[in-house]
């Protein structure tokens, strides 16, 4: 799975990202980051413009993408939704967002994220990938397939070195068990 996160300069002097309801299939009713499936023969990259210009009309150069993230889902009550994505973002991306059949993408503030109506993940990654920092997490679902149980951050690390954010393992507690 892939993911291309848009953004752009809002007539304001903001930053904003484009978002998309997800009308139909995993996830719908849920605002979501545009992407999806990696097909046969295709590189992550290649899958994020491919599922950006599908789900949105817009078009970027493989050049312009810059890998942001890895994210692991595990839903132990429903392991057929396991998940491994890569996450990309860019802010040169070319056209006009347009809704199709599967998402209705709209543009954000980046300091005003829609993060009660996204999937409960989000909240400890998304602002930190929008913010330029590089994300590896694993995150396990609570048996409702809803609420995050556990985070775990996977990011290699120099000794010493601060992690990306802890917001996840202060929300959860030291552990990150959520216990």
């Amino acid at each position: 799975m892939c993911l291309c996160l848009v953004t752009r300069t809002a007539d304001d002097g903001g930053r904003e990202v484009l978002l998309g309801r997800k009308k139909r299939g995993f996830g719908a009713g849920n605002v979501v980051g545009l992407g999806g499936h990696v097909e046969a023969g295709e590189s992550p990259a290649q899958a994020a413009m491919r599922e950006l210009a599908e789900e949105s009309s817009l078009v970027v150069a493989e050049a312009n993408l810059r890998h942001a993230a890895k994210l692991i889902f595990r839903f132990p009550a429903r392991p057929d939704w396991d998940q491994e994505v890569t996450v990309f973002t860019t802010d040169k991306a070319e056209g006009t967002a347009r809704e199709c059949e599967e998402i209705a993408p709209a543009w954000y503030p980046v300091d005003g994220l829609p993060l009660e109506a996204m999937w409960d993940d989000a909240r400890y990654w998304l602002a930190d990938v929008l913010d330029d920092r590089r994300v590896e997490a694993e995150f396990v679902f609570a048996d409702d397939n809803v609420t995050v149980a556990r985070v775990r951050d996977l990011a290699e690390r120099e000794p010493g070195a601060e992690p990306v954010r802890d917001s996840a393992a202060a929300a959860l507690g030291e552990d990150g068990s959520g216990a």
